[in-house]
């Protein structure tokens, strides 16, 4: 469905993601994972057409759409949503998912009725006259899922959707995420909630310094070498190894 192929791009002096390559196939949750500042927005915001590659390609179906501008992509079934969430404050509920839903649905009252639909299955169906201002955290969270997926998407990329939310609000939220795939929308997920990541992702990448260093079941991932000393720095691996034979 999705084939980033070697894509790079530079800020000036700084080379915000090298080479990265990763594929999706439809019908899946893929996990995007790294540490702060990896370049995993930035990858986002290449492959929804935000930001151009410097180099590389992607190709979206069999169709290469590096080039395409982001209401493209939109139209093409890549619908994403944004790790700082901004809902048109004034508006309700209702109205914020409704901006969404007219990508397809030009009719005031079809893109409602699509509106209340996807609130409905986002766990927002109670909030859908309430101003979007007056939502809690959790609450904006789902917002901007709902807002994202009444474009009926065919890949949903999540940004941190999870980020700010409590134990309890991530265990409510984690359910709704899975029924999304059931419904067949494939989804590729930036998240730094590992519960959630080991609960829906299948397989995942890790993004570090720009460059993808790991691929493949979380639990394996995890257990890499060169993730641990992402996250925690060189020579972390040997001494967590050192400490569990230790306490073995």
């Amino acid at each position: 469905m999705l084939a980033v192929d070697g894509v790079s791009k530079r800020f000036g002096g700084l080379m915000a993601v090298d080479s990265a390559t990763l594929s999706l196939h439809p019908g899946g949750i893929v996990g995007l994972i790294g540490p702060n500042g990896a370049g995993k927005t930035t990858l986002f915001s290449m492959i929804s057409g935000f930001v151009a590659p410097t180099d590389g390609r992607i190709r979206f179906e069999g169709t290469d759409i590096t080039a395409e501008e982001p209401h493209r992509r939109a139209e093409r079934g890549i619908g994403r949503t944004f790790q700082i969430v901004q809902p048109f404050a004034g508006l309700t509920v209702c109205e914020n998912i409704a901006v969404g839903a007219y990508l397809r649905h030009a009719k005031r009252a079809d893109a409602t009725a699509k509106a209340r639909d996807v609130a409905r299955r986002v766990g927002l169906g109670a909030e859908l006259d309430r101003p979007a201002g007056r939502l809690t955290v959790a609450g904006r969270k789902r917002l901007e899922l709902a807002r994202a997926l009444a474009t009926e998407p065919k890949l949903l990329l999540l940004d941190e959707v999870l980020a700010g939310l409590n134990p309890s609000e991530i265990r409510d939220i984690i359910p709704v995420i899975r029924g999304i795939r059931d419904e067949g929308v494939t989804i590729l997920m930036i998240e730094h909630v590992m519960q959630a990541v080991m609960n829906l992702c299948e397989r995942v990448y890790v993004l570090a310094q720009g460059r993808m260093i790991a691929e493949g079941p979380p639990a394996v991932v995890c257990a890499d070498t060169r993730v641990i000393e992402a996250y925690l720095g060189h020579g972390a691996a040997d001494r967590l190894k050192a400490e569990g034979a230790a306490h073995g």
